[in-house]
């Protein structure tokens, strides 16, 4: 298929490279452009612009960081998509902004899906992410599917546009409050006095399992704050978790708690780190007490 991909950072360049290994036609634009041209190396196409990718694409790929982003890409892309295109937007925004986009898109012939992903740089990489989808049709759905399986270990139809979205926030709150579970583990066993590791290694096939002890827990061991996902964008998604319960009227003093965590964390230097760093922001209020 001839397809575009736009948004080339450090989720989106390892999941257009996996396009490209199964034999797609990928022309790429990012607006730093410097994070393209390794995928030009791989034999992708240079756009200088949105526009200029999409023209005459099959599929649309959008992976940027925040709803505005998305509804920029889609306002250059619109006016040039071919009857019976599909739009596949990956990144993280907010549902109403979803439905939104869906409806303009249909006007010029073309399909939505809002699709989401959990697994971080290395499910990226290796093919394996959750991706939870919303679609205008199950139709464009079914079409798209041959290419998400590329990107995805699981992909779920959630329901219309704006159901994937949801499915994501509800993804990053289960994530945040397990982080939290393991930081806080690790600085309980570190000031007692015992191997934060062997710990870890000691609950992480019982009860207390789960993918933030196993593969964030050494990393926080060793203050190890490379990203695999952004501690700002996680800040934006729990923005959009907190507008989402707000219209739904549902209580989550969790993702409040955690929400003052990653601001903390970002308020001492760790905005650009991985999301392990909230543990630095935990360290601070540790000494402070």
């Amino acid at each position: 298929m001839d397809i575009a991909w736009i948004g080339t950072g450090i989720m989106g360049a390892p999941m257009a490279r996996r396009l490209m290994g199964a034999g797609h036609r990928l022309r790429v634009f990012n607006r730093s452009i410097e994070k393209a041209r390794a995928l030009q190396a791989d034999g992708a196409r240079l756009a200088s612009s949105a526009a200029e990718a999409a023209t005459d694409a099959d599929a649309v790929f959008i992976m940027v960081p925040d709803t505005p982003d998305v509804e920029a890409v889609v306002g250059q892309i619109g006016p040039v998509l071919r009857s019976g295109a599909v739009v596949v937007n990956m990144s993280t925004v907010a549902p109403a902004a979803e439905r939104r986009i869906a409806a303009y898109l249909a006007e010029r012939g073309a399909d939505y899906l809002d699709a989401p992903v959990s697994g971080g740089d290395v499910g990226a990489q290796e093919g394996t992410l959750a991706i939870m989808v919303g679609a205008s049709r199950p139709e464009a759905f079914e079409r798209v599917r041959p290419l998400l399986e590329l990107l995805g270990k699981r992909i779920t139809l959630m329901g219309e546009v704006g159901a994937g979205q949801i499915t994501k926030l509800a993804n990053q709150v289960a994530v945040v409050l397990a982080l939290e579970g393991a930081a806080e583990a690790i600085a309980l066993a570190r000031a007692a006095g015992l191997n934060p590791a062997r710990m870890v290694e000691a609950i992480g096939s019982g009860a207390a399992a789960s993918w933030q002890l196993a593969n964030l827990g050494p990393k926080i061991i060793a203050a190890d704050y490379q990203p695999g996902f952004f501690i700002k964008l996680m800040r934006k998604d729990l923005r959009l978790v907190a507008g989402a319960a707000l219209e739904s009227g549902v209580a989550l003093p969790g993702v409040a708690m955690m929400a003052s965590m990653f601001n903390a964390a970002a308020a001492v230097g760790h905005d650009l780190d991985g999301t392990q760093a909230v543990a630095a922001a935990l360290e601070r209020i540790s000494r402070a007490a």
